[in-house]
């Protein structure tokens, strides 16, 4: 199904929607909590990045927003009452950033009813879209199978194989995320080593929208993309960003323009930049 989904589509959606709130930012971790309570979309839930959308660090789970396990993010979506049947629409008010990594969490257990409201809590305000202060209730008792997916060539055990191993060019290609700023090293807010992997290409995914904060059109994104990537196969995309969040917007506007298959390093530069043994790339693209 089409990864986005606008405002009037959602108001004339036949199917059974859950839309979950997931507004956030990375330097005000109860601004969410803050503006789901001061208004959002009717009958909305709320998930918060830092506590539902990200898990417990481990050996194989890294970087600053480690991935929920399944069964346990499964549960919390089955508490807001979602069921097989269920259409799952995120929204956020940062362009898409963080319902595309409850989108990619989503289809990673197996349920691919899901999309993102495109242009956000804005795009509803634009369309006339109202607000609610009340408190969400579940309609149902909820009930889901967690039924990986992942990506057709990729699995995460085999990402952090080859990420870990260089990320040779010749399997694969790295896509970072980031602002230009921070892949080439200038500046770095979040993490104690500024860079970005060797070999990899950037693609800021603030370049995904336009004026309004909606998706390009899947025909420009297709040529953007087709630009940078120069005849490489979707599947053998790698997306990387900060910490596994940004990363999701990439990969969610390869799937909305038809590049589909690509798959997500979910540690990032985070997980890449802790082990001081790596190797670190500075400077622009060219």
């Amino acid at each position: 199904m089409n990864p986005l989904i606008r405002p009037a589509e959602l108001i004339a959606e036949p199917s059974e929607v859950l839309v979950i709130d997931v507004r956030h930012d990375l330097t005000d971790p109860t601004y969410g909590f803050r503006a789901y309570a001061e208004g959002h979309l009717p009958n909305a839930a709320f998930l918060s990045v830092d506590d539902d959308l990200s898990g417990e660090a481990g050996p194989n789970n890294g970087g600053r927003h480690p991935l929920p396990d399944p069964q346990t993010f499964a549960k919390r979506l089955e508490g807001l009452g979602v069921t097989e049947d269920t259409l799952i629409v995120g929204y956020d008010s940062s362009g898409g950033n963080f319902a595309a990594r409850l989108w990619w969490l989503v289809r990673s257990i197996g349920h691919l009813k899901v999309a993102v409201l495109d242009g956000g809590i804005q795009a509803w305000l634009r369309a006339g879209g109202g607000l609610k202060t009340t408190d969400f209730k579940p309609r149902r008792k909820g009930q889901l199978t967690v039924r990986p997916t992942g990506c057709p060539r990729w699995d995460l055990p085999m990402v952090q194989q080859w990420v870990a191993s260089g990320s040779h060019p010749d399997i694969a290609c790295l896509l970072d995320a980031r602002a230009v700023e921070r892949f080439a090293g200038e500046s770095e807010p979040f993490d104690p080593v500024a860079g970005h992997i060797p070999g990899a290409l950037n693609r800021p995914q603030s370049l995904n929208l336009d004026a309004d904060g909606c998706f390009k059109p899947a025909s420009v994104l297709r040529e953007e993309f087709d630009a940078l990537l120069q005849g490489r196969d979707p599947m053998s995309v790698v997306h990387s960003c900060g910490s596994g969040i940004n990363a999701c917007h990439n990969l969610l506007a390869m799937e909305a323009a038809g590049l589909i298959g690509s798959a997500l390093y979910p540690g990032s530069w985070s997980e890449w930049c802790s082990d001081a043994s790596r190797p670190v790339a500075t400077g622009r693209p060219s």
